[in-house]
């Protein structure tokens, strides 16, 4: 096991390539598992499906890995700029390489002028995901960062319930909006504002830190916003309404 992991840390561009394919051919076979026909009668509702649930698989897979990884080397929450072991390693080079896939498949969709907001976030997040990946630093901060993904599983599962039709107030709804918005303030707010407290507070010795500091603060201002949106759909709105596509939220 060591010597597979050391071979991907000595050829990381291979690795973020494989993880990439590997996350199309999960596209392509989730396409053929069958979906509600509300799904199906429409072409972008079609794509969004399955979009989403590649991007539950990711967070499925990053969130409970990020947090093994953090649970098995500790010392990574505090030395985020230096400290990582293989595992988290790899761990940043296939969601790196997922990253890469699911801005790919919002461009060639046809979707990516109703989804600028996933590819700015999209590139922010690969930016520097491949300056730790080829320097190794900052992959301690990586696997942090990818804390969030917990809280993706619930944004995902609630995105994929709206599109199925399921009522707002069906139990199952209610039930994932509560865990929703416990686990955004709890692994998406909590480890985004650590990331950016460790930036600035370190800031005289990080190199590179104003390029983390901005993609930090612009990531920032977006999931404060989703999560006003968040709170404005699930819980202050007296009525259902559809949102457009530009409103519906995916990490």
């Amino acid at each position: 096991m060591d010597g597979w992991l050391s071979e991907v840390q000595q050829w990381p561009a291979v690795g973020i390539l494989c993880s990439s394919l590997l996350f199309r051919l999960i596209h392509t076979l989730l396409q053929t598992l069958p979906r509600p026909i509300r799904v199906e009668s429409e072409p972008w509702r079609s794509w969004k499906w399955t979009n989403l649930s590649v991007s539950l698989v990711h967070s499925l897979l990053s969130g409970t890995w990020a947090i093994f990884c953090a649970f098995q080397n500790p010392v990574m929450i505090r030395e985020m700029h230096s400290s990582f072991s293989p595992l988290s390693y790899l761990l940043v080079i296939v969601s790196t390489g997922y990253f890469i896939h699911d801005a790919g498949d919002i461009i060639f969709s046809g979707y990516a002028r109703e989804s600028w907001e996933f590819l700015l976030h999209h590139v922010l997040v690969i930016s520097t995901f491949v300056y730790a990946v080829f320097t190794r630093h900052y992959v301690a901060g990586a696997v942090v960062a990818l804390f969030v993904e917990v809280n993706s599983v619930f944004l995902h599962l609630r995105l994929l319930l709206k599109l199925a039709g399921t009522a707002k107030d069906s139990l199952i709804y209610s039930i994932n909006k509560m865990v929703n918005v416990s686990t955004y303030v709890s692994f998406r707010l909590g480890s985004q504002f650590y990331l950016t407290w460790f930036i600035i507070y370190n800031y005289t010795y990080l190199d590179h830190a104003l390029f983390f500091l901005v993609c930090l603060m612009m990531m920032n201002i977006m999931i404060l916003i989703y999560f006003y949106r968040l709170l404005r759909a699930d819980f202050f709105s007296k009525r259902t309404h559809q949102n457009g596509i530009h409103k519906i939220h995916k990490d």
